[in-house]
């Protein structure tokens, strides 16, 4: 037989719960456990505080994905209106060429070669515009705008009204629907 032995802490907590209930002193502890159920009931919140939580939680994850939906179709959009912006700078030099050889040719008698290759240059253009890219205007007396023009060199202005102004423009630039895809290279007058 094994033989139990109490500890003297665990005899003497015994023997006072045993005398509380003995002497009715065991009626404050209720009113205790009661207070302190009463307080652990006002820490927990009720169901309404509850419902409001998971309803504001549930609003705030609604909006976010609302917000992602609008983000990435935006994205989407933007990648449809540009995707095609690497065809679009390799094709540059091509156009700038046909413009260079219809100068040329234009100072050729034969009006049959001028109506030709008018008309390729023609569908060839239409063709990227409507794909979105469009041509920079840049005329001579228009103010520089560092963000729009490429400066590619400063030459004496001609006349005062020119001075810090564009002369030329060297080569076309081009946009490709709001974003420039080729500054325009002009010569400004030095002021």
């Amino acid at each position: 037989m094994k033989r139990f032995t109490m500890s003297k802490d665990q005899y003497t907590k015994e023997d006072e719960i045993k005398d509380a209930i003995k002497n009715g002193d065991l009626g404050e502890n209720k009113e205790e456990s009661q207070k302190n159920k009463e307080v652990e009931a006002k820490e927990e919140p009720t169901t309404e505080e509850l419902i409001q939580a998971e309803k504001d939680k549930y609003l705030r994850l609604f909006a976010e994905f609302e917000n992602y939906k609008k983000r990435t179709s935006k994205e989407r959009i933007d990648l449809f209106k540009t995707a095609s912006q690497e065809l679009m700078t390799a094709l540059l030099p091509i156009m700038d060429d046909f413009d260079r050889g219809l100068t040329e040719i234009k100072k050729s008698e034969d009006s049959e070669l001028i109506k030709g290759i008018e008309l390729i240059n023609n569908k060839f253009k239409n063709i990227l515009t409507q794909k979105g890219l469009t041509t920079i205007e840049v005329k001579a007396g228009d103010d520089f705008d560092a963000e729009v023009h490429d400066a590619i060199t400063q030459i004496p202005a001609p006349t005062d009204d020119l001075k810090g102004k564009i002369i030329d423009c060297v080569e076309k630039g081009y946009k490709l629907g709001d974003k420039i895809i080729r500054h325009p290279k002009v010569v400004m007058g030095q002021a």
